[in-house]
């Protein structure tokens, strides 16, 4: 399986075709594990005020495409509010 980085850069080149196993791999990697895991759903908790979550649907071995943009919204939220 190819490493995080090279995941978040094929989710930001092609956000259409990513394995859903992978969108989950990068997700417990900066979200820690999944608050829920049954049903079709996997669900991450975010670090930030207000609760906000991810949410990463299987859909045929795929992740959808609007949350894979939302994993990497989240991310890039991430970086800035490590930076100093």
């Amino acid at each position: 399986m190819p490493s995080i980085e090279k995941i978040i850069k094929q989710m930001q080149a092609n956000p259409h075709d990513v394995c859903f196993e992978e969108a989950v791999k990068v997700c417990c990697k900066f979200f820690g594990r999944p608050r829920q895991t049954n049903g079709s759903h996997v669900v991450f908790k975010t670090p930030w005020q207000g609760d906000p979550r991810i949410n990463i649907q299987n859909k045929n071995g795929k992740a959808k495409t609007y949350q894979i943009r939302q994993i990497l919204a989240a991310l890039d939220k991430l970086k800035t509010s490590e930076e100093p």
